[in-house]
């Protein structure tokens, strides 16, 4: 088990250093924030491990890249929702979130796209709706590049300064950090089910999006 961990390791390294690799970077990037499922980070993070040097201009393209395809989103939600955007967003199964996430964007704005874009909620959907109800276009791409540049850029910061230590790490203790992982992303979630059950379910009083089900309330 360990010779395959170890072989499928080196292999995924060798990729993640290869000259094409920063278009396939590119092209993740692009296409996760405006319709595909799988995000860019561990393709980032692999690249980062490989070639810590080059941290920063892989997070950097990652960056680019993500705010470019967050404006292709934008143009699907203002000029191709009803062709495009429904089934896109039903495909994605994200139906139920769309009104929520418009409601949010109404009463946040730059807020709302800020946080999507930093943290783990889908940006395709963000973008999405950010171009169906029409949110300022200059306001869009400021935010979404803030919040792009800091879930990438610290990244390529943190690979850039501690990367050679922490693969001399995994390069010697391999077998643990992979069960430390496994156990980790086990743990969390479990955590995020555990949260999701918590409580009967009742919207919050004090979040006037909370309760939105459909455009109709918006």
């Amino acid at each position: 088990m360990m010779g395959l961990l170890r072989g499928l390791y080196d292999w995924t390294m060798a990729k993640a250093s290869h000259p094409k690799a920063e278009w396939w970077l590119a092209l993740f990037a692009f296409v996760e924030s405006s319709f595909f499922p799988i995000p860019p980070h561990p393709l980032l993070g692999l690249m980062c491990l490989a070639e810590p040097t080059k941290a920063i201009r892989f997070a950097l393209i990652c960056t680019v890249a993500s705010v470019v395809g967050g404006l292709f989103g934008y143009l699907i939600g203002y000029f191709l929702y009803e062709a495009v955007g429904v089934w896109l967003i039903g495909a994605l199964g994200l139906t139920e979130s769309f009104p929520i996430a418009a409601c949010y964007i109404r009463e946040q704005g730059a807020a709302a796209v800020f946080l999507a874009a930093g943290t783990p909620i889908p940006f395709k959907l963000m973008t999405i709706t950010a171009g169906f109800i029409e949110m300022n276009l200059v306001t869009f791409t400021i935010a979404a590049i803030a919040g792009r540049a800091l879930i990438f850029m610290v990244v390529g910061v943190l690979f850039r300064v501690f990367g050679a230590p922490i693969k001399r790490i995994i390069d010697e203790y391999l077998g643990t950090v992979t069960t430390i992982f496994v156990v980790l992303v086990v743990a969390g979630f479990v955590a995020i089910t555990q949260l999701r059950g918590d409580g009967d379910g009742a919207a919050d009083p004090t979040d006037p999006c909370a309760s939105v089900t459909s455009l109709e309330q918006l």
